[in-house]
């Protein structure tokens, strides 16, 4: 019965998935459906992760934290865990052989717990190292299937990805970073403060990182290229609603994309797709 035991967690880890991020949900939906389970398994872990450093300010978040990453630790050890998402994340680290990129990964979120503030670049950029360029390293070793010289090919490419996907997120969510959990990922920030040339700074990094990361996805195998080109151009136009904000306004307010426009990315990217217009 241990397969009913695997079914049911990767199955938490997809409602997980779709409970806390319509935009990425969307994107996996895109993908084959042999590859699903294990890109929602990836991110069961690392929301949950996520959600540790984040979110759990009235309890011990450190211990929380080191309680996680010791069950993880278990579970790789026994191939087994009592917790849903450490049984089918286990599985996946096992199978595509991710124990480094999880390692820096959780290493970043140690430093969410301890550091506060990114005052060079080279902290910044290992910071988004571990938060997401290996969670995009990970999907990425899903995608290839063992296919080792198309990855080292691709890695490049899905690092820049995930770190434009990521720098989106810290210029979306800087109101809460800064407000509520008292944190700075951005080198160039005076202070607390987001300035128009700060701001048009970080938008022009971000543009050429996802420069970049198209021509990766251009490569990417049929079975992976449609959901990350449709996560692509929704943290685009995400971008590009973020360009046209005023610093104050984005300091003030959290910027979002409706359900309808999500919509119509997808449309547009799928129509896209199928005519081989990419």
């Amino acid at each position: 019965m241990k397969h009913i035991f695997d079914k049911t967690s990767y199955e938490i880890s997809k409602k997980i998935t779709r409970a806390y991020s319509t935009s990425f949900s969307m994107g996996i939906r895109m993908l084959s459906r042999h590859i699903r389970p294990s890109i929602y398994a990836i991110y069961g872990f690392v929301r949950y992760a996520d959600e540790i450093v984040d979110t759990f300010h009235n309890y011990h978040q450190a211990e929380l934290l080191e309680d996680f990453i010791t069950n993880y630790d278990k579970a790789l050890t026994r191939k087994i865990s009592m917790n849903p998402v450490l049984n089918s994340f286990q599985e996946v680290v096992h199978k595509y052989e991710l124990y480094g990129l999880v390692d820096d990964f959780i290493a970043s979120m140690r430093l969410d717990l301890t550091k506060k503030d990114y005052h060079t670049l080279d902290e910044y950029e290992k910071y988004i190292h571990g938060s997401a360029n290996v969670v995009g390293l990970m999907c990425l070793k899903v995608f290839l299937e063992g296919d080792n010289a198309q990855y080292k090919k691709l890695e490049p490419y899905a690092i820049k990805l995930g770190s434009a996907f990521q720098k989106v997120n810290f210029l979306r969510d800087i109101r809460n970073d800064i407000g509520e959990l008292g944190r700075s990922y951005f080198p160039n920030l005076t202070g607390t403060e987001l300035s128009n040339q700060a701001k048009d700074e970080i938008v022009k990094d971000i543009e050429a990182d996802f420069n970049q990361a198209f021509v990766g996805i251009r490569q990417l195998p049929v079975k992976a290229r449609f959901g990350v080109y449709s996560a692509y151009r929704y943290y685009l136009h995400l971008l590009h609603k973020l360009k046209k904000a005023d610093s104050k306004e984005l300091m003030h307010k959290r910027i979002r994309v409706s359900n309808a426009m999500k919509f119509f990315i997808l449309t547009k990217a799928y129509l896209r797709h199928i005519f081989n217009k990419l």
